[in-house]
């Protein structure tokens, strides 16, 4: 591009008003042609692709990572704020003053005079406080939950909102309990042969899995993360010991691949024993 430079300004000492200021710029006459040609919906897959980057950068406890990728989400937001106060729709300033007015009606407890004795009790009142505020007190319990969220992270959402009713199971053991009763209805109707049934009965058991991980304290999508991870580094691994023995994955045998796999899998188990 010919021409000087647009000059940017130093945003009177408030970084996020600096980031605002240099998106604005982006975005005006003799900006960059690609942020200017962005609209709401184009940047959709960005901010997911930047949000599941910093959630495993959060994962992996990298506080430089952290800082760089929590940045991009911030970016996008910025971006969308900026790209609405175009139009009129609205900006950065109404987005942050509608958030933290958000904030204080829902923790009555804090700026009000309600009580919450414990982080469950602060939980029940911000989704009365929510369903008051959104209209939906005279709508169905689950109405709008998981809304827009992948089906793993919605399942965890309905039954967390369904335990916040009553009803969940006591404990831990009762949710596996469901388990092995899904799972013992998959077997059947894999034996009989009903194609239908088994992927009918299959959901009820990922359902249940999840239940069982939720009720044992963890999240579904954080405890399905690091398995794949650690899928991800068990496979190459067993390719590079494949290769090492002189023997390409793809034409090993079920059995060689299994050898391999079980060796190292006893071998990390060893070497966490000795930690």
């Amino acid at each position: 591009m010919s021409g000087s430079a647009p000059l940017v300004p130093p945003g009177d000492g408030d970084p996020v008003r600096r980031l605002q200021q240099v998106v604005r710029l982006l975005r005006g006459p003799g900006g960059c042609p690609w942020d200017r040609e962005q609209t709401h919906a184009s940047l959709v897959p960005h901010l997911l692709e930047e949000a599941y980057e910093a959630v495993e950068a959060l994962r992996s406890d990298d506080g430089k990572a952290m800082e760089e990728e929590l940045g991009d989400v911030l970016l996008q937001v910025v971006m969308q704020a900026q790209i609405a106060s175009e139009t009129g729709r609205f900006d950065l300033d109404s987005v942050a003053v509608g958030i933290a007015e958000k904030l204080v009606r829902r923790h009555p407890h804090v700026f009000g005079g309600a009580e919450a004795e414990d982080a469950s009790a602060v939980l029940r009142q911000w989704e009365a406080i929510k369903r008051r505020e959104k209209g939906t007190e005279e709508k169905p319990y689950l109405h709008g939950v998981g809304k827009g969220l992948p089906s793993l992270m919605t399942a965890d959402r309905l039954q967390r909102r369904a335990a916040k009713a009553g009803f969940d199971w006591p404990s831990p053991e009762g949710a596996l309990a469901k388990v092995g009763e899904e799972l013992g209805e998959v077997r059947e109707a894999l034996e009989q042969g009903d194609s239908r049934e088994t992927e009918e009965e299959l959901g009820d058991l990922l359902f249940a899995v999840v239940n069982l991980v939720r009720r044992s304290g963890f999240d579904a999508e954080a405890v399905l993360a690091a398995a794949n991870g650690k899928f991800r580094r068990r496979f190459d691994a067993m390719q590079l010991a494949l290769a090492e023995d002189g023997m390409a994955l793809e034409s090993a045998s079920l059995e060689q691949m299994d050898a391999v796999w079980d060796r190292l899998k006893n071998g990390e188990r060893a070497a966490a024993a000795q930690r």
